[in-house]
């Protein structure tokens, strides 16, 4: 089978649980990649923003990929982000991932210098003919302060080494434009970030989606994938419903910018996959708040139990 059709379904953006003194908390990172991988998730991506990569060290960095493929053992395809303000930074990272046995990696754009789409060619294009393992563009235009315009990504995806782009844009007409752009490059994966647009963006032609929430919830993220490609819309048009009401009562709390991390974290930690630790500048909820969220926390545990046994 070409490699290349591993990268399809559903590959979380796995959390980096962290101990107190914010070293990497590996206890707790091998429970999180059995529960992923007994989930029945396609690929487990690490270091997106999800996984807080601005706010870890290098040496966090380097633990969590190393930990992660030696954990996962080829069981899924690993994908490494290594989106970071220095070029050399990513080149690092890039290397220990494919030293460590990863599948892919995946870069945002540089997120502090003030560029435009010809210096996105540019970068991309001089990191992946760097780099050695397959690269993903990440369109994260909310933390970036850029879009991955269409055209760039068109012209980008003529380079052999990249493969697929992860639009986190939360458009789906954005996303809609991407797949009518890349109708005739089908083995050109484009994957949706926004949980909330999963089932819309797989319609439209998505290859999958890197949903938060299925760090909680593998089966629920899963199970809506396999239903789509079995065409049983109305499992489909469940499984979403739910993943909509997830949303509305883990991410929204409070109002905080950071609300769905801080959200899914406590969440976990309250099944005991991370202690709920954040690097700085992100902290956790209250005792308060999260008593708040607890309560709700358990009707969406209830409502997707409910989902995947109906």
């Amino acid at each position: 089978m070409n490699r290349l059709d591993s990268f399809l379904g559903i590959v979380p953006p796995m959390i980096t649980p962290l101990n107190s003194d914010l070293s990497l908390d590996v206890p707790h990172t091998e429970k999180l990649i059995e529960h992923l991988i007994e989930g029945g998730v396609h690929g487990i991506f690490i270091l997106g923003t999800t996984g807080e990569f601005a706010g870890l060290s290098s040496d966090v960095k380097i633990d969590l990929i190393r930990l992660t493929c030696r954990q996962v053992k080829g069981r899924v395809p690993v994908l490494v982000g290594i989106t970071d303000c220095s070029f050399v930074e990513s080149l690092d990272l890039a290397a220990i991932a494919k030293e460590s046995g990863a599948d892919a990696l995946v870069a945002a754009a540089p997120f502090y210098m003030n560029i435009g789409q010809e210096e996105l060619i540019f970068y991309y294009q001089k990191l992946a003919d760097a780099v050695e393992l397959p690269l993903f563009l990440y369109d994260m235009p909310s933390h970036t302060k850029i879009n991955i315009e269409i055209e760039t990504a068109v012209k980008l995806s003529q380079h052999p080494n990249i493969i697929g782009f992860k639009d986190s844009s939360g458009n789906p007409e954005n996303f809609r434009a991407l797949c009518e752009a890349f109708k005739d490059q089908p083995e050109f994966r484009i994957f949706v970030g926004p949980e909330e647009i999963l089932a819309e963006t797989l319609e439209m032609g998505g290859h999958g989606g890197v949903t938060g929430g299925a760090n909680l919830f593998p089966k629920l993220y899963v199970g809506l994938y396999n239903a789509f490609q079995k065409k049983e819309t109305e499992t489909v048009r469940k499984h979403q419903d739910t993943i909509l009401f997830l949303s509305k009562n883990i991410y929204n709390n409070g109002t905080y910018r950071s609300s769905y991390l801080k959200g899914l974290k406590a969440a976990m930690a309250f099944e005991g996959l991370c202690q709920g630790n954040f690097a700085p500048p992100l902290f956790p909820y209250s005792e308060t708040e999260k008593a708040e969220l607890y309560s709700k926390f358990i009707e969406v545990k209830e409502r997707v139990q409910e989902t995947l046994v109906s």
